[in-house]
């Protein structure tokens, strides 16, 4: 049996012509890093992704809690589409302006007190979004639970407008009612996605809202590891999709 076909049935997957791939970035095609900004794209997975996005008929986007210029910084032009900040803003298509959904302003008093949270506990960093922030503490893992309470004490002041969603190692503090499966969900309904099976897959409990949103809409949610056991596994049987050998999906 090879690599690819070990992992999730290829028979599962829509026909090239009928599928549209929707993806995370961090700890799906990227590897988790130390911090954010140290993240590696792996040697290939450009041109893996490129010629995934030709076999698809452009219909290839990545959905990332981190801002779209991140995105850009790292795929440059290879995905069609991008929607960051968990779907706050998405770019439907390249050269496209950025739409950004209407929010309501942090309080600057929580990130008065997230940054002396910071210098209380050295190793917590603060990562400012132009909708919210998030608190990593990967660097300070003892931190977690006081920050995770101290969150969830300024969102009960906010009547639902903002969220707090746990993550690897980190609390991200985040408008209410738009996720992941919004992203799915508005990517979906214009070209070259619309008509297509959405196939999302993500490895972190922020994906979740992603994946019940491509099965809502006919279409697949794969996770990682239930699904595949690491990004490397991943980026591999994307690899043989992408390549379009005689043992792989579409033939």
């Amino acid at each position: 049996m090879s690599k690819i076909s070990s992992l999730p049935s290829l028979e599962r997957l829509p026909p090239p012509a009928k599928a549209a791939f929707l993806l995370d970035f961090d700890g799906t095609l990227v590897d988790i890093a130390p911090t954010p900004e140290s993240v590696v794209v792996a040697p290939g997975l450009l041109d893996t992704l490129r010629r995934l996005r030709e076999r698809c008929g452009n219909a290839l986007a990545v959905i990332s809690g981190r801002p779209i210029e991140q995105i850009d910084h790292f795929l440059g032009d290879v995905p069609y589409a991008v929607a960051g900040e968990h779907g706050i803003a998405i770019r439907h298509a390249p050269g496209q302006p950025i739409e950004r959904s209407p929010l309501p302003p942090v309080p600057v008093a929580w990130l008065e007190q997230a940054e002396s949270l910071a210098q209380a506990h050295p190793g917590v960093r603060i990562e400012r979004k132009k909708a919210g922030f998030v608190l990593h503490y990967r660097g300070a893992p003892d931190a977690g639970a006081e920050l995770g309470r101290i969150a969830h004490e300024w969102i009960a002041t906010t009547n639902g407008a903002f969220h707090v969603q746990a993550a690897k190692m980190a609390w991200e503090i985040r408008p209410a009612g738009i996720d992941k499966g919004h992203a799915v969900a508005a990517l979906m309904q214009s070209a070259p996605f619309a008509g297509r099976s959405p196939i999302f897959v993500g490895d972190d409990v922020t994906d979740e809202d992603g994946v019940r949103m491509a099965e809502q809409l006919g279409g697949i949610g794969l996770r990682i590891p239930a699904d595949f056991p690491d990004p490397e596994a991943f980026r591999a049987w994307l690899a043989g999709l992408a390549g379009g050998g005689s043992d792989t999906w579409g033939d």
